[in-house]
C-alpha cells in the first residue's frame, strides 16, 4: 500500500469532527440468534480488511498547509478495531439504543484507522454490531456497499478467499441518485467553487453569478442568500450527550400502498408523518407557529452506479424545507412534496459538492466559517438509503434489522434516517441529549402520523373504488327515465325527451312505432 492524499471533499469531512458533533456514521445490525465472536472477527479480517484503507490512518499536513493523507498504520491491531460488549438487563430494543446513542459520543483515535465495530451479546435472545465509520473514509453509499460485502445471500454462502467482491448488477438501481443534475457535471460545481467561498465574505459579488450559467447561479444563490434558519429547540448549543431511536419495521407494501392512495412517492409519505411528528413534539413543548418551517439538508448521491464499490464521497447536498406550522397532514403532504418535487431537476447537489470540497482546501479559519454559514441555515439532516430487497447473512445468520445515522455537522442536533431492507422500512431519528432528550416520542408521533395518512388514504381508495362501481352500474343499466317523460331511446341511442301520452310510457312518436 502507499500513501495516498485525501480529495478535498474527504478532507472536509475529516475537519468537521467538534466535541460536541463528532462526523461519523453509525450503523445498528440486529440479529435473533447470537453470532458467534471469533466468526465474526474472521469475517470483518477477510472480507473488509481487503479495502486498503481500513488498514490506514490519517497523517496531517506539516504546519497543517494543503490536504491530509492517508498511511498505513505501522501498529495495525484488530482487536482496537473489533470489541466485545455485553448488553446491560433487560438486554431489550430500549438498551440497545442507549447504547448506540452513547456510542455516538465516543471520538475515533486518529492514531488508528477511523473506523470500528462493538459486537454486542445479550441482545434478546440474539446479537446486535454497532459499526463506526467517519465519514472522511467514504460517503453512506459507499459505505452500505463496503458492509454488504460482508455479508452473503445465503446462510450457507462459502468465502472464496480474499478477493474484494464485485458490485452485484442487482444493487446498481438502488444506489441511483435520488435528485437529477440536469445534464450538469462534476466541472459545473468546480467552477462554482471559488465564486461561492468569495461571496460568503462578499454577498455583493452575487451578481457576478450571472456569468456562470442560470442554473447555477440560481442554485449558488438559494444557498447564499438563505436567511439563518428559524429558531426552535433544535437549535442551540449542543453538548455530547447523544440520544437514538427507530421505528418499528413497516412493510414498504403498505407504505406503497399508502402514497399511491395519495398520488405521492414513498419517501414523500414518510418525510410527511416525519415532519408532522416534528410539529406534535415541537408542539407538545413550546407551541407551533402557522408560519414555522424547518430545514433540513438532505445528501444527494453524484456517486456514478458503475462506481459504487469505490470509496471517497461522491455527494452533495440540497435543502428541503420542511412545513411544521401546517397542522392539516393531507395539506402538508401536498406542501411538501411539491417542494420535493421542485428540487429534483436543479443542480444544487453539484454546486453543495463542489463547496463542500472547497471547504478541504481552504485555510482553517474559512473553513469554519463556512461549516458556522452552512449548519446555520438548517436545523437537521435528512438521509434515505435503499438496503438489500432480500434477507442477508452476517457468518450464516439471517439479519433481523439495520439501522443507520450519519453526522448531524456543526452545531445541528437532529438526524432523520429512512432506510429499507428485506421488504420493510424503519425511520430513525438521532437528537442531542441536552436539547431533545426524549427521542422516543417523536417516534410515537411519527407512528400516530402515518396511521392518520394511512387511514386517510384507505378512505380515499374506497370512494374511488365505489365511485368507479357507481359509473360501472349506470353503464351497463342507465338510470330511469324522470316519470313523465318517455322510456324510450332515440336512433342515436339517447333517452327520449318528448312527454308521454295519457297514461302510456310513451311518447306519441314511439307509440306508434
Amino acid at each position: 500500500m502507499k500513501n495516498e492524499l485525501f480529495t478535498p471533499v474527504d478532507a472536509a469531512w475529516l475537519h468537521m469532527d467538534k466535541p460536541t458533533n463528532l462526523a461519523v456514521i453509525v450503523g445498528v445490525m440486529m440479529f435473533d440468534a447470537p453470532l458467534e465472536y471469533e466468526r465474526f472477527r474472521a469475517v470483518v479480517s477477510e472480507r473488509l480488511l481487503i479495502y486498503d484503507r481500513f488498514k490506514q490512518r490519517v497523517k496531517e499536513p506539516l504546519l497543517g498547509l494543503g490536504l491530509p493523507t492517508w498511511e498505513v498504520d505501522p501498529n495495525f491491531d484488530l482487536n482496537y478495531h473489533v470489541r466485545r460488549v455485553a448488553l446491560p438487563a433487560p438486554g431489550d430494543e430500549a438498551a440497545l439504543q442507549q447504547l448506540a446513542g452513547q456510542m455516538m459520543s465516543v471520538p475515533l483515535d486518529r492514531h488508528h484507522p477511523l473506523w470500528q465495530f462493538t459486537f454486542v451479546d445479550h441482545y434478546g435472545s440474539g446479537s446486535a454490531v454497532i459499526g463506526r465509520l467517519h465519514h472522511c473514509i467514504a460517503d453512506g453509499m459507499a459505505l452500505v456497499q463496503v458492509l454488504l460485502s460482508m455479508t452473503d445471500a445465503t446462510p450457507d454462502a462459502e468465502w472464496h478467499g480474499p478477493e474484494p467482491k464485485p458490485v452485484d448488477d442487482s444493487f446498481k438501481h438502488l444506489f441511483e441518485p435520488a435528485v437529477k443534475a440536469v445534464n450538469s457535471t462534476l466541472a459545473v460545481a468546480g467552477s462554482l467553487l471559488h465564486e461561492g467561498i468569495q461571496m460568503v465574505a462578499h454577498p455583493s459579488r452575487l451578481i457576478d453569478a450571472v456569468n456562470l450559467g442560470s442554473l447555477g447561479a440560481i442554485a449558488l444563490s438559494k444557498l447564499l442568500l438563505l436567511k439563518p434558519d428559524q429558531p426552535t429547540l433544535f437549535r442551540g448549543q449542543c453538548s455530547v450527550l447523544k440520544r437514538a431511536v427507530w421505528t418499528t419495521p413497516m412493510p414498504l407494501s403498505v407504505v406503497k400502498d399508502v402514497a399511491h392512495a395519495l398520488n405521492a412517492t414513498l419517501n414523500d409519505v414518510l418525510l410527511a408523518a416525519v415532519t408532522g411528528a416534528l410539529r406534535r413534539y415541537l408542539d407538545e413543548k413550546d407551541g407551533v407557529a402557522a408560519n414555522l418551517n424547518i430545514r433540513a439538508m438532505v445528501p444527494v448521491s453524484v456517486r456514478p452506479a458503475d462506481n459504487l464499490n469505490t470509496l471517497g464521497n461522491q455527494f452533495g447536498l440540497v435543502i428541503l424545507s420542511l412545513p411544521v406550522g401546517l397542522r392539516e397532514p393531507i395539506r402538508r403532504l401536498s406542501v411538501l412534496k411539491e417542494r420535493m418535487d421542485q428540487i429534483k431537476d436543479t443542480p444544487e447537489a453539484l454546486v453543495a459538492f463542489g463547496l463542500l470540497g472547497g471547504m478541504g482546501v481552504s485555510p482553517a479559519q474559512i473553513e469554519d466559517v463556512l461549516l458556522k454559514f452552512f449548519a446555520a441555515k438548517v436545523s437537521a439532516v435528512m438521509t434515505n438509503v435503499p438496503g438489500p430487497r432480500a434477507p442477508i447473512y452476517l457468518t450464516g445468520v439471517p439479519m433481523k434489522r439495520i439501522m443507520f445515522w450519519v453526522p448531524t455537522p456543526g452545531n445541528l442536533s437532529l438526524g432523520v434516517s429512512i432506510i429499507s431492507y428485506a421488504g420493510e422500512v424503519m425511520v430513525g431519528i438521532a437528537t442531542d441529549g441536552g436539547l431533545a432528550p426524549d427521542p422516543e416520542r417523536i417516534i410515537a408521533a411519527f407512528d400516530d402520523e402515518f396511521t392518520y395518512l394511512q387511514q386517510w388514504a384507505a378512505q380515499s381508495s374506497a370512494a374511488q373504488s365505489s365511485a368507479a362501481q357507481s359509473s360501472a352500474a349506470q353503464s351497463v343499466n342507465p338510470p330511469a327515465q324522470p316519470v313523465g317523460l318517455c322510456q324510450a331511446t332515440t336512433r342515436a341511442g339517447q333517452p327520449c325527451k318528448n312527454r308521454v301520452v295519457g297514461d302510456s310510457k310513451y311518447c306519441r312518436v314511439h307509440q306508434t312505432a
